[in-house]
């Protein structure tokens, strides 16, 4: 019976089941995927997520705490330069095992092991999907107002142009009577010049 057993042996002692889960580990945060079997990843991703958690506080601290565990510096290092800025506002969750069939020699369940935020194919449908979704949404209330913009843009320009004719009416009006009393003025001194050369031309003959 197992009455309290949580922890999965995998068939080996306690220092060898670590060692072998520490080096899973890096080999997941240096190539962000693994191949391996079903409990075995189950075993890793209760051994690495709380790494993953300790990696979004860079401090020398959370280092030692995570160097620990992995002693490899390189895969500590890339924990905390890559991984943990990608999923910091992630909040738990950060690996994904999808089960790839039974390996041939021992039947045994296999599984493909990988960090959730570095996988572009399943991040990019799932960014469609959400698009798609508030495209359809967001579609169906603004189709109102982008016809009454339609609708009131040109009824604007009517108007715009309506006044636009008015003042251009106005306009020579205005130049009209402007003008007409220029002319008049012209007209009254071409008068007075004819009538002042008749009355010399009359003292003359006088």
């Amino acid at each position: 019976m197992r009455h309290g057993n949580k922890v999965n042996n995998l068939s080996r002692k306690s220092a060898h089941r670590k060692a072998m889960l520490s080096n899973m580990a890096c080999s997941l945060i240096k190539h962000k995927r693994i191949n391996t079997t079903l409990a075995k990843a189950k075993a890793l991703r209760v051994y690495v997520e709380p790494l993953i958690t300790k990696s979004k506080t860079d401090s020398t601290h959370s280092r030692r705490v995570v160097f620990s565990y992995l002693q490899d510096k390189e895969a500590v290092a890339g924990l905390f330069r890559e991984v943990g800025p990608k999923v910091a506002d992630r909040p738990g969750g950060y690996t994904r095992i999808i089960r790839t069939g039974f390996r041939l020699g021992d039947n045994a369940e296999m599984c493909m092991m990988e960090l959730v935020d570095f996988n572009e194919l399943y991040s990019n449908e799932s960014t469609t999907k959400k698009t798609t979704r508030r495209s359809r949404r967001g579609g169906k209330k603004s189709t109102a107002p982008a016809a009454e913009v339609v609708e009131e843009a040109p009824a604007a320009e009517v108007v715009e142009e309506a006044l636009a004719a008015e003042i251009v009416e106005e306009a020579p009006a205005a130049e009209v009577v402007e003008e007409a009393p220029t002319d008049s003025k012209e007209e009254e001194s071409d008068k007075d010049d004819s009538s002042e050369e008749e009355s010399k031309d009359s003292k003359k003959d006088k």
